[in-house]
């Protein structure tokens, strides 16, 4: 199946929602009397908003690489999503939600050389109060990318304003192994390293935080095509870096696993899993944060 031949619309999407997490004093006017009512209300804003999500400190770049179809040098995949929502209780006790997302994923494959092009951006805003605001733009060469060993750089800006990161600047390389690379299966292995520089605000006293450090990054990655609907993409990442700061190393583990299933020419299934653990964050966030989606992708 040539299903790596379509961008996932939501090839980048969340690593987790902490929705239940919201400082109530940040949801105004929301001001509830009874708990039960509160859980309910943030229950049912969790179901209607589970498409508004967090994104990951490592992308998943594998899932979007054209691997099969080379005589398509050119592909582009555009996805857009607007949501509004003023189902409020009572007069008093308001709860208006503006939403929206765009992702557009492009691929250009002219020769013996890749060129790859992501972006997305996510916002949501509860009543007066922006809740999530994310997004970043990704750019990426492969060069010699028909070799068993190849080469790419690539650079990326990302904000996520709700865990308090603005900005985020990556500039990095690797050198690609593919050791098995068939039709139906392939096995990759990538070592590299990068510069990242992060902003942070501390969740409880707003002290901003800035980091630079030069890091370790690697990652294997897996696709195999179980049949002609059916194809597998799983991806772990290793990223590790020494900070004189704390004097010791920052560790980042990141796994996305995903089950894509062809429904037609057109409209494909997708079922994402994904997990990240980072052992000493920046500032006091949470350091497991995961995620599984379903999506229908539409491909032209």
């Amino acid at each position: 199946m040539h299903h790596t031949d379509a961008l996932d619309i939501d090839c980048f999407k969340l690593i987790f929602l902490k929705f239940l997490c919201i400082p109530f004093h940040n949801l105004k006017p929301l001001s509830f009397h009874q708990p039960s009512f509160v859980l309910r209300k943030l229950i049912l804003l969790l179901l209607i908003f589970s498409p508004f999500v967090l994104q990951g400190q490592i992308l998943n770049i594998e899932r979007a690489r054209l691997e099969k179809d080379t005589s398509k040098v050119f592909l582009v995949k555009v996805g857009a999503g607007l949501s509004v929502y003023n189902r409020s209780a009572a007069a008093d006790e308001p709860v208006n939600l503006f939403g929206y997302n765009f992702d557009m994923n492009a691929l250009y494959y002219p020769g013996k050389h890749g060129y790859m092009f992501i972006s997305k951006f996510d916002y949501l805003r509860i009543n007066d109060s922006d809740f999530l605001n994310f997004g970043f733009l990704h750019g990426r060469v492969n060069f010699l990318r028909d070799r068993k060993v190849n080469f790419e750089t690539y650079v990326q800006y990302s904000f996520d304003n709700f865990r308090g990161l603005d900005p985020r600047w990556v500039a990095g390389g690797a050198v690609r192994h593919n050791i098995v690379k068939t039709d139906r299966f392939s096995f990759i292995f990538g070592v590299g390293g990068l510069y990242e520089f992060e902003k942070w605000k501390h969740p409880s006293t707003e002290e901003i935080v800035e980091v630079s450090l030069i890091k370790s990054s690697n990652y294997i990655s897996l696709r195999a095509t179980l049949n002609e609907f059916v194809d597998i993409n799983m991806v772990n990442y290793y990223q590790v870096g020494y900070d004189k700061e704390i004097g010791a190393l920052r560790n980042r583990i990141s796994n996305s696993t995903i089950l894509n299933t062809k429904l037609t020419d057109k409209f494909s299934l997708t079922n994402t899993f994904e997990l990240s653990y980072e052992d000493k964050p920046i500032v006091p966030i949470t350091k497991v944060i995961y995620s599984f989606k379903t999506s229908l992708s539409i491909n032209f």
